[in-house]
């Protein structure tokens, strides 16, 4: 791995990023001896097939860091035994970072919790990226769905050596968890549907999160951006709180009972004193959208320099002609060619 050739500070700013291929064979494989048939999968909402579909995506996430956060020492990709094919892109575009990129596998994290793998659970795997070998105290963590779009400066993500908290307060989402309580019961208590799992919540995970650390009655929200994260903040919690972690990995698909360690990330933070908030400005293309509102979605990223990045979430879902759209546009960004 590289030393902090880029940065400008003594900090170091390493970037995590975690990413699957759902084609392969011998992961999907693995994927059925723990979820039964087909139908279970798409039932599932933590195994249907979009969570784990690549379209190569992680190519453009990496090549947007380079470009646009080039102060970026290293990156981490972490997956389970497979290889993303991206070193010939950044052959072309970077070379001089190819030795900057390290594939993390899943052993390495959960060293001393094997008995949790294989697992298909982003949110357990994010909850132990900060143990990855190497990694920088502060340090980024993308989805491979999670682009870069104009320049970043290192301090937009750390500051005074602590992590920039993007997102904002709000209201614990009551009518989220009616909701979720109401379809548990009628599922399960009156339709007998005793396999039954609601549609996992992002606002809930979040709030679980917050309530762990006694905010009961609101919560600090985060998108879909890059975040910033402290190692040694998520190291001490969890030494303090093992019973905490382990109750979080011990899902093989996302359940609707785990946190999201981002967000406690974020309000350990808090907790802490970190009040170096950053307003919720990003570009995120939705699969339901519709052609007219994704290109009302790429004029405003154009014309709004505040936006730094963007999330395309299920590429796999959109129509052809708009994932070309989307991708196109990308490619012009990052001046490369297909």
């Amino acid at each position: 791995m590289t030393e902090n050739i880029a940065s400008q500070t003594n900090s170091p700013i390493d970037v995590v990023i975690t990413w699957v291929d759902g084609n392969d064979p011998v992961l999907a494989g693995k994927r059925r001896q723990y979820i039964g048939n087909a139908s279970n999968m798409e039932n599932h909402p933590g195994a249907i097939t979009t969570r784990f579909t690549s379209n190569n995506e992680i190519k453009y996430c990496i090549l947007s860091i380079f470009k646009f956060a080039p102060f970026i020492r290293n990156v981490y990709i972490v997956t389970d035994g497979q290889q993303p094919d991206i070193f010939d892109d950044i052959k072309t575009y970077f070379p001089e970072r190819l030795s900057s990129i390290r594939i993390v596998d899943h052993k390495e994290i959960f060293s001393g919790f094997e008995q949790y793998l294989p697992t298909f659970n982003s949110t357990s795997i994010e909850s132990l990226i900060w143990r990855i070998n190497g990694l920088s105290e502060n340090f980024v963590y993308f989805n491979d769905d999670i682009f870069l779009i104009r320049d970043v400066k290192p301090e937009e993500w750390v500051k005074n050596g602590k992590p920039t908290l993007i997102g904002k307060w709000k209201v614990f989402p009551f009518n989220k968890l009616f909701n979720q309580q109401f379809r548990l019961l009628i599922n399960r208590k009156v339709l007998g549907k005793k396999n039954y799992h609601p549609k996992l919540s992002f606002y809930l995970r979040q709030w679980q999160a917050a309530k762990i650390l006694g905010y009961s009655f609101n919560y600090f929200f985060h998108c879909h951006t890059p975040h910033a994260l402290n190692r040694n903040t998520l190291e001490r919690f969890y030494a303090e709180n093992a019973h905490i972690l382990e109750k979080n990995l011990k899902y093989r698909f996302r359940d609707e009972k785990q946190f999201i360690s981002i967000s406690l990330a974020n309000h350990l933070e808090i907790k802490n004193g970190n009040k170096q908030y950053a307003e919720l400005n990003h570009g995120y293309f939705h699969p339901y959208y519709t052609a007219k509102r994704i290109a009302k979605k790429i004029t405003r990223c154009d014309s709004n320099t505040a936006i730094k990045s963007i999330c395309v979430q299920s590429y796999d879902m959109l129509k052809p002609e708009v994932q070309n759209k989307i991708m196109g546009w990308l490619g012009n960004i990052l001046q490369i060619k297909e």
